[in-house]
């Protein structure tokens, strides 16, 4: 057990068993952590035993708690309540939350109102009125409000409109002070079939009503009785032989349907309301996606960013998710289907049952369609996630101040134009690859990227293979522009570089690089190593501001080694998540000439950038190492066919790109293939759609 103060060794003795929550404080007072527990004795000294036995993110805890305060509440699911409000308030460092830096948007239907409105609010309250949201985009509320406007014609003028009709059950004997105040016109939303005009008693009471009925039923995802409701009046005003009306009722229908349509794409078996939630994490943010469900029918999706999320189980982060947003959604359905099974399940449950005010279910699917709706769901995470990196690093004033953060931080003349990033990517040693990745004014150049596959290292040596990765990239800057300078003294076009063709290792990605091309935003796939420069000029040639290396102090020696060697003075840094054997928890950055790691703030938005660029990188190596063993898997697969030898090989892996494709494409297809006839496709397609012959990255899930 670690050393404590006597203060803390007072509080750690006088925690009762009983359920609650405690606060984690630093030395001033901040509070670092809120947490909760049923045996508030057990949970809070758990903190204090064995260091090996915390992950890297408590022990940073732990080392900064100077005080612990306390709360005893009477039940687990009080704690759970007061956890989230003390978070809301205090934003923790250490406790995953809800990025906060706005409020989320709700429509609301101002029930509380005579003749009620739908609008956009900020905040949810409960003050009878019905809320719907929470959602992350305010633009998709305008267009939802101005979708529905179009088919419901409901009032959107701030008028009081008290004095448009008798006070509610006193319609036949309204209060003696009650007059009826109409106004003199009625407004434009009128004459365009918007509003149906209660303020000049156009409609009363009881037909508004319905409107707004229909309203709340369209937000709730009950088309299909919109719809019935619609078309039974329709009916009845054809009836009527109100034929306007009528006419205006079918158009009405036509523009529910079209939303319908819009919504087949995905369903479920479910009858009753159902939320699908996974999750997608990045460096210390993850992106929760859900997905709305009602009636079996996909409504809408959201996703939300939480922050603080660094070395913390799926699990937990699931729970506090399911805390933080519940506790502010309008609408608890009947079940929440969840990519991991959330901490405190029971209470949870039992929370959102008194939310719901009737049962929920908290299912964590392992097979059928419930799963494939959760890996849907965690694909758009992922997406969203991706353009939330890319969105960021597209914003010219972040990407400006962090350029000029750098620029402080490294004693740069000026912030660093071009900045080049490596990573080393394998698997036990084996098919090793290096990546570069560019930004240029703080912005991917996709274009500059370049793939490297390891020549001169066995086995899993990062630090030597970066060192190959560097002295290869910078031999061949200082032979491009030796030759450049050559042929511009000689007055004449210089003679190609000698050019590394496409060697048989490259064949082998190219159906990976067919099937997924890493184009960048100019559309360009970046080139493998030795690939002719584009036309826009030798990408080769160009000398960056700042190199920076994935790793430590060993990757930033051996960088530093290999371009003394080369003569290229460049300044070079490393950057390395500090999660082996310290308590930080923040990213450290190793600099050339001091010896101690410069830890920038949190909130630094050089710190943001360099984290991107390491991220963008170790995707990058990532990405082309498993495109390589997968080719390789593959290769093999065709190599144990007989009469397939290396052109039929090389025709399929052009044609197809992976034995799972293979596997599902008929006779007729693979025998259209350039060298295949009938007899060979039919043999093909009995071993590989056997599965004897396909390997881990080309067996079907």
């Amino acid at each position: 057990m670690p050393e404590i103060s006597d203060k803390l060794e007072a509080i750690l003795q006088s925690l009762p068993h009983r359920p609650g929550i405690y606060l984690h404080k630093d030395a001033e007072g901040v509070v670092l952590y809120v947490g909760k527990a049923t045996d508030l004795r057990q949970r809070v000294r758990s903190y204090f035993g064995d260091p090996q036995e915390l992950g890297p993110k408590n022990r940073a805890l732990v080392a900064h708690i100077a005080d612990i305060e306390f709360i005893v509440v009477g039940s687990e699911i009080e704690a759970l309540i007061l956890e989230n409000e003390y978070i809301k308030r205090y934003q923790p460092k250490y406790n995953v939350r809800l990025r906060d830096d706005k409020n989320y948007p709700y429509i609301k239907v101002s029930l509380n109102e005579d003749f009620p409105r739908v609008y956009r609010v900020r905040n949810f309250r409960r003050d009878g009125a019905r809320y719907f949201g929470p959602y992350t985009s305010s633009g998709a509320v305008d267009a939802t409000l101005d979708l529905m406007n179009k088919i419901f014609p409901y009032r959107t003028c701030r008028y009081d409109a008290s004095g448009w009709a008798p006070p509610r059950g006193r319609e036949d004997d309204p209060p003696p002070d009650w007059k009826l105040k109409l106004l003199p016109r009625p407004c434009t939303q009128f004459y365009i079939h918007r509003c149906n005009a209660p303020c000049v008693g156009r409609v009363s009471r009881e037909q508004y009503d319905e409107v707004i009925q229909q309203v709340m039923l369209f937000l709730e995802g009950k088309h299909d009785e919109v719809l019935v409701n619609l078309r039974r009046e329709m009916d009845e005003a054809a009836e009527n032989l109100e034929f306007e009306r009528a006419a205006s009722l079918r158009d009405r229908v036509r523009a529910v349907e079209q939303v319908l349509e819009k919504q087949k794409i995905i369903n479920t078996t479910g009858a009753d309301d159902q939320d699908v939630i996974a999750l997608a994490s990045g460096d210390d943010e993850t992106c929760a996606q859900v997905f709305f469900f009602r009636g079996g029918r996909l409504t809408g999706r959201e996703f939300f960013i939480l922050q603080g999320t660094r070395d913390t189980p799926e699990s937990e982060i699931m729970q506090m998710f399911l805390q933080q947003f519940y506790d502010q959604a309008p609408h608890v359905p009947g079940e929440l289907i969840l990519a991991y099974e959330p901490e405190n399940a029971e209470a949870l449950r039992a929370w959102l049952r008194q939310k719901r005010g009737a049962a929920v279910t908290l299912t964590t699917p392992q097979r059928g369609d419930k799963l494939r709706l959760v890996a849907m769901v965690a694909q758009n995470a992922r997406e969203v996630l991706e353009q939330q990196r890319i969105k960021w690093l597209s914003d010219s004033q972040k990407t400006a101040l962090a350029l000029d953060e750098l620029r402080d931080m490294l004693n740069l003349p000026a912030p660093p134009r071009r900045i080049e990033c490596f990573d080393i990517s394998n698997t036990q040693g084996s098919n090793s690859v290096g990546s570069m990745v560019v930004l240029e004014n703080g912005r991917p150049k996709s274009s500059d990227y370049r793939r490297f596959r390891i020549k001169t290292i066995e086995g899993a040596n990062d630090v030597a293979s970066l060192q190959e990765v560097l002295s290869r990239r910078f031999k061949r800057m200082a032979a491009d522009m030796a030759e450049a300078a050559e042929a511009t003294s000689d007055g004449e076009p210089s003679a190609e570089v000698e050019d590394a063709s496409v060697d048989e290792e490259a064949a082998e990605v190219e159906q990976a690089e067919q099937v997924e091309q890493e184009a960048g935003e100019d559309g360009a796939p970046p080139n493998e190593e030795g690939v002719s420069p584009d036309m826009l000029g030798n990408p080769w040639a160009q000398a960056p501001d700042l190199v920076i290396v994935d790793g430590g102090r060993p990757q930033l020696n051996a960088a530093v080694e290999a371009l003394a060697a080369l003569d290229v003075r460049v300044p070079v840094i490393g950057i390395a998540k500090e999660n082996h054997g310290s308590i930080s928890t923040y990213e450290e950055i190793y600099l050339m000439d001091q010896p101690e790691p410069v830890v920038l703030p949190r909130a630094s938005q050089g710190l943001y950038l360099l984290q991107r660029v390491r991220d963008e990188a170790h995707r990058f190596a990532i990405t082309y190492h498993r495109n390589l063993r997968s080719a390789r898997t593959f290769r093999s697969v065709l190599d144990e066919i007989p009469g397939i030898g290396p052109k039929r090989k090389k025709a399929l892996v052009r044609h197809f790109g992976s034995a799972r494709a293979i596997a599902a494409a008929s006779v007729e297809d693979i025998a259209a293939v350039d060298g295949m006839n009938h007899d060979l496709a039919e043999r093909v397609k009995e071993f590989i759609g056997s599965g004897r012959a396909v390997g881990p990255d080309d067996q079907a899930g």
